[in-house]
């Protein structure tokens, strides 16, 4: 396939067409972040229609953006393509922007940024240290984690001897 300059254009949200089966589900968590994201670094990533207007990548961009509040997106038209290469791409374009982090790489990123909560796009701090746990551990056993937070050091230290006592792992911060 020839590569060309890419033409993107601004469109009204309302004119776009959502692919009535998108197999790619965007949780409202995801969908307040995806906004967060918009409100904080704008709109940098075109959502991909098809020559009749239907969303062949970026749902969850026009979920987020009209969270956020705008009415029109830039997109790219993906009018040379086949109908079966715009089907093919709706799943390989979500396929493909899966993968694994490297924890210690991310930890390391994330403390470095000072100004910017990155709670607000899904990075909560103690996920990231859940999910390295449980990648450390998944052969021997699943491990599931509580965070509970108090007011006062007593009722922490009171449930953390009621759970102790019960065989739980527990550890007070």
């Amino acid at each position: 396939m020839e590569n060309k300059e890419l033409n993107i254009t601004y469109r009204p949200i309302k004119e776009l067409k959502p692919y009535k089966k998108n197999a790619k589900k965007h949780s409202k968590e995801q969908v307040e972040q995806i906004a967060n994201s918009i409100k904080e670094f704008g709109f940098t990533q075109p959502v991909i229609i098809d020559k009749h207007d239907c969303v062949v990548a970026g749902h969850g961009r026009i979920l987020g953006a009209k969270k956020a509040g705008l009415k029109q997106v830039p997109t790219v038209c993906l009018d040379e393509l086949t109908e079966e290469q715009i089907k093919a791409y709706r799943l390989v374009d979500n396929k493909l922007n899966e993968s694994e982090w490297d924890y210690s790489l991310l930890d390391e990123e994330i403390e470095q940024l000072t100004d910017i909560d990155m709670d607000l796009f899904g990075f909560d701090e103690s996920e990231v240290e859940q999910e390295e746990v449980e990648k450390v551990e998944f052969e021997k056993r699943k491990i599931y984690k509580v965070i509970v937070e108090f007011e006062n050091k007593k009722a922490s230290e009171k449930l953390y001897k009621r759970l102790s006592s019960e065989g739980y792992i527990c550890r007070i911060k």
